[in-house]
């Protein structure tokens, strides 16, 4: 809040340098013979989050997260403060998200202040409030709106729809909250052409679609053949290179002579016989006699087999 504060200030601050400077320069006068340009009138719509109103000396800014719009004035001369709350939605206990009315934009006709409440689903309201943020009537809408304008006895809310947009027009003739209640408002609906329409309107009998989809099917087909063919010679060249690799290691290997290989023999019987002995070493002669004593011992239940057997087999029948 101390940000949204420091913000507002700074932004009546600007405005009110901006008007004493306007006030001390005058119009430049244009030359003879030099017509002022003709523009044409545009209406921007956009979704407001912050505007002043001038004849509250008051800034009027959104919270989204706390829906509700707060009236931001100056107090003790120098210190912005919170004067007024008006709350869009009670969202205590409510779990539906997509539902909640949360502020999306504020604007100011004299000293009332409109504001445009949207839910992300259906459902949408616009209301008026006075300089103490108590509101005094209201319209509906049965579909999310994002952005509104205020012209001259009328106003225009724009909104989406499943299909594409909706644009209302309020006639604010007369008194305003007496236009909000029972003015009469025009709702038009604008319908944008999915893909497949546009397709239809460019290609009606179909054959541009049938080419496309019959030149992926074959190039798919080509890839396919591509890819196999390519992983069949990529392991028919490995196994060439294993077996190359065999060949060689083979090659490599000398022939051993006669004479050699009969002094290895020699070699390996002699440490067979080595080992042979040093294990005979290790162990003494033994008497190879096995005595059997039977002991006779008394019965106890630590040694009777009945506890020692599972009770699930004593149990059967």
């Amino acid at each position: 809040m101390k940000t949204i504060n420091k913000m507002l200030l700074a932004g009546l601050l600007s405005v009110t340098m901006l008007t004493a400077v306007a006030q001390e320069q005058p119009a430049e006068p244009r030359p003879e013979g030099c017509p002022m340009p003709q523009m044409a009138p545009t209406v921007d719509f956009a979704s407001v989050k912050t505007c002043y109103v001038p004849q509250l000396g008051a800034f009027v800014a959104v919270d989204s997260v706390e829906c509700c719009v707060h009236l931001v004035a100056l107090v003790d001369g120098n210190k912005l403060d919170t004067v007024g709350c008006f709350k869009t939605d009670n969202t205590r206990k409510r779990h539906d998200l997509k539902n909640i009315l949360r502020p999306v934009s504020v604007s100011a006709m004299g000293d009332y202040i409109i504001v445009l409440a949207s839910a992300v689903n259906d459902t949408a309201y616009i209301a008026i409030l006075d300089n103490g943020m108590n509101e005094l009537a209201r319209r509906s809408f049965s579909s999310p709106m994002y952005a509104m304008h205020i012209a001259p006895g009328k106003m225009f809310i724009v909104g989406r729809n499943p299909y594409g947009y909706d644009i209302n027009i309020l006639s604010l003739e007369g008194c305003p909250v007496k236009a909000f209640a029972e003015g009469e408002m025009m709702t038009h609906h604008y319908r944008v052409a999915k893909q497949a329409e546009k397709i239809k309107q460019s290609d009606p009998i179909g054959i541009g679609l049938a080419a496309v989809a019959v030149a992926v099917v074959f190039l798919a087909l080509v890839c396919i053949f591509l890819l196999i063919s390519g992983s069949g010679k990529l392991i028919m060249s490995t196994e060439e290179k294993r077996k190359n690799k065999g060949s060689k290691k083979d090659k490599a290997i000398k022939p051993v002579s006669e004479g050699s290989s009969t002094q290895n023999m020699e070699v390996y019987a002699a440490i067979a016989a080595a080992i042979h002995l040093y294990n005979d070493e290790l162990h003494d002669e033994e008497n190879t006699v096995i005595t059997i004593q039977k002991v006779e011992r008394e019965w106890t239940p630590w040694n009777a087999k009945y506890y020692n057997m599972n009770h699930y087999f004593n149990n059967r029948r």
